[in-house]
């Protein structure tokens, strides 16, 4: 028997991504279920986490953009999701942008545009993005749409990785992630949809081929943003953003799929279940 601590075919610690996703899962759950507000905290101390993994990744390419506006507009607008909504939302991004553009004029010329590029793209990357999950949160039936949205994406992941593992045999985009293939994608297709139809039905009373819709939508955007995270992956030339995440990396490697994801599950949650 191989020892536990030895990566999978597919590459990771199998036992340890499965606990700490266990974990990661419970955490939520209980926020959601117990006391909203502290999802709030978690997701903003996730994208906390996140700005800071784009900032010392960056950095191996010279890149450093002004992370303290884009950590403070972050939070600013991940609680202005919550409390006020989307357009609040919008109108903390442009502020955080306006915010990095400035900061930045108090150093040197040189590298100001790639420095602040890279800080609205980190703002946008993560807390923006997130702020998806928030809206969805702060709705009617909050939880439920959330852990619908969760529900997806986990079986995204986890179908694709089956199927991948299994019977993987030809590379969707070899030269970005060679470990994605056509055959995960499938899997992925077969287990986002069926449980985008239980789950939208039992949690939140949607027609069933609505649910399946919208898990197909789910795939779509949790592959475009792997394979955007594999990319960024690439051009830094590091296998990984962080190591915070035994099994999965950093929060960045955990947060690939998701981030895409929730303003599609927002849109389309909100357009099938819309809001009382």
């Amino acid at each position: 028997m191989a020892p536990t601590g030895r990566p999978s075919r597919a590459g990771r610690n199998l036992p340890a991504a499965i606990g700490v996703g266990l974990a990661l899962g419970a955490a939520i759950i209980a926020s959601l279920l117990l006391f909203k507000p502290a999802f709030l905290a978690l997701v903003a101390a996730a994208a906390v986490l996140g700005v800071r993994e784009l900032y010392i990744a960056f950095q191996e390419r010279g890149i450093r953009f002004p992370v303290l506006p884009v950590t403070v507009g972050g939070v600013g607008m991940l609680v202005l999701a919550y409390y006020r909504g989307e357009s609040a939302l919008a109108s903390a991004l442009a502020l955080t942008a306006v915010a990095v553009v400035v900061w930045r004029l108090a150093e040197p010329a040189e590298g100001y545009l790639r420095d602040t590029s890279a800080g609205v793209l980190a703002a946008v990357y993560v807390p923006f993005l997130a702020g998806f999950a928030l809206l969805l949160a702060a709705a009617d039936h909050g939880a439920q749409r959330v852990l619908v949205f969760l529900i997806l994406t986990v079986c995204n992941d986890t179908g694709g990785y089956a199927a991948g593992v299994l019977a993987g045999r030809h590379p969707m985009a070899p030269s970005i992630s060679p470990k994605k293939s056509w055959e995960g994608l499938a899997g992925s297709v077969v287990t986002a949809g069926a449980a985008g139809a239980i789950s939208m039905t039992l949690m939140l009373h949607a027609q069933a081929w609505q649910g399946a819709v919208t898990g197909a939508a789910v795939v779509a955007s949790a592959t475009l943003g792997d394979l955007c995270e594999s990319m960024i992956k690439r051009d830094l030339g590091i296998k990984d953003l962080g190591n915070l995440l035994p099994g999965h990396g950093g929060i960045m490697d955990r947060l690939d799929s998701l981030l895409p994801t929730a303003p599609v599950a927002w849109l389309l949650i909100s357009l099938f279940v819309p809001v009382r």
